[in-house]
């Protein structure tokens, strides 16, 4: 199989970490599966995936439990708890939430965290198809700083390539379609090792090939290491580019220097993931004064239109991360905006033109050989900035406002755009 075609445009879909932490349960998934099946799928949105902590009974909103039990089966695999995800019991695991997000015409995602579980080690359980146990194929030394599930895996010994089979064979039976793995893909500091666990990388990538499902393999954390771009691309669809993203000026205006570095490595079935959007309804583990859960992004339009502008031409898969049932209009139209997704989608060459201090553009070609360019103020005031055409190679040509949905006329040379403070403007130009 040629993990490329598993996905040949950026995913789109939906991750339960910025609105439920580690506590998303079954209705949760579902909710926001009808959301999506109803109002955004036409659209092209498809991924529905269930985050970390899955298999943990008694996680409570965003906060991990050191040294919890988690539920897992006789071969040393994580199984989802049966409390938040009944349709599990009997041993049916996620596959009959993959039915029902199917049936909606969607996808099914999950998160896993490198490795093998910790209390799988100390008990020293067994691996599938092998007489190996855990506790012989673990790096007991090789821990995750944030999080106490698991040990590393060595993959040099007998029964570490079996383990990771069959996890994803599992999978495969649960029909999931897209897996994203923690703790493996930004730089430990070792300079022997540019990132943190590839041999574990390649090992899953096998993995996902033996199980014989078209899975999309997702990498994080961030920031993955440009100099590993070539490793990166032959065994994932996408690696994270930034630790992870929140609703913060400082971090989306950052996001351009780590999008320069890397747009030269977009590519068909390979994607630098600039992480999920904190759009809308976010954080519903964090407890008001008022009692109700969770609040709105702290981004202000402008900036939001910002961060779907940068995500759309640089081509990052467009993960949402708010609560869809709690989409505004606004939030909504940033979701349904079909020129700037027909960009993210199907454009190519999306390259920085000009990136100083107060002004950046970015340019790219578009599915019909047009031009589209994105102009952004990143100033803390209102701005207005000037696109010359002639860095575009072009003369003259009718220009389209993406966001606006309005044609501007034929421009001749220059045009002159109106931003707001940390704004931004897609413009289509063609003859």
């Amino acid at each position: 199989m040629n993990k490329n075609l598993f996905a040949p445009v950026p995913p789109m879909g939906w991750n339960s970490w910025d609105c439920y932490g580690a506590s998303v349960n079954e209705e949760q998934l579902l909710s926001n599966a009808r959301y999506m099946a109803n109002n955004l799928k036409d659209y092209g949105w498809q991924y529905i995936v269930c985050d970390i902590q899955w298999s943990e009974p008694k996680t409570v909103y965003q906060a991990y439990s050191p040294f919890t039990d988690l539920c897992m089966d006789e071969f040393s695999r994580l199984i989802p708890a049966e409390n938040r995800f009944p349709s599990s019991k009997g041993g049916k695991g996620f596959k009959p939430i993959a039915d029902k997000i199917h049936a909606m015409g969607l996808k099914f995602g999950i998160h896993i965290m490198r490795g093998i579980p910790r209390q799988a080690v100390h008990r020293n359980t067994a691996i599938k198809g092998t007489d190996i146990t855990a506790r012989q194929i673990a790096k007991t030394y090789s821990i995750c700083p944030w999080n106490t599930d698991m040990y590393g895996i060595d993959c040099s010994k007998e029964g570490a390539q079996a383990y990771y089979d069959s996890i994803f064979e599992l999978y495969a039976q649960w029909e999931v379609d897209f897996v994203k793995v923690d703790d493996i893909c930004a730089s430990n500091f070792d300079k022997a090792k540019p990132y943190h666990a590839p041999d574990e990388v390649e090992a899953i990538h096998k993995a996902i090939e033996k199980c014989g499902r078209p899975i999309v393999l997702s990498l994080s954390p961030g920031p993955a290491v440009v100099e590993e771009a070539f490793h990166l691309s032959q065994n994932a669809n996408m690696w994270r580019i930034t630790d992870d993203f929140w609703d913060e000026w400082r971090l989306l205006l950052d996001m351009f220097s780590r999008c320069r570095k890397w747009y030269t490595h977009v590519r068909l079935g390979c994607w630098p993931d600039c992480d999920m959007l904190p759009l809308g309804q976010i954080a519903l583990f964090d407890k008001n004064p008022d009692g109700t859960r969770g609040r709105k992004t702290r981004f202000t339009k402008p900036e939001q239109i910002t961060m779907m502008t940068l995500w759309s031409i640089f081509r990052s898969p467009l993960i949402m991360g708010g609560d869809l049932n709690g989409n505004d209009d606004f939030t909504l139209s940033l979701l349904t905006n079909r020129e700037i997704i027909e960009i993210n989608q199907f454009s190519s060459g999306g390259h920085p033109v000009i990136d100083n201090d107060d002004f950046k553009l970015w340019a790219c070609i578009c599915s019909d050989g047009s031009t589209a360019v994105a102009v952004f103020n990143v100033k803390d005031e209102p701005a207005e900035r000037e696109i010359d055409l002639s860095l575009l190679g072009i003369v003259k040509a009718k220009a389209r406002a993406l966001w606006n949905h309005c044609d501007l006329g034929e421009v001749t040379d220059k045009l002159v755009v109106t931003l707001e403070p940390h704004g931004a403007a897609m413009i289509k130009f063609s003859e």
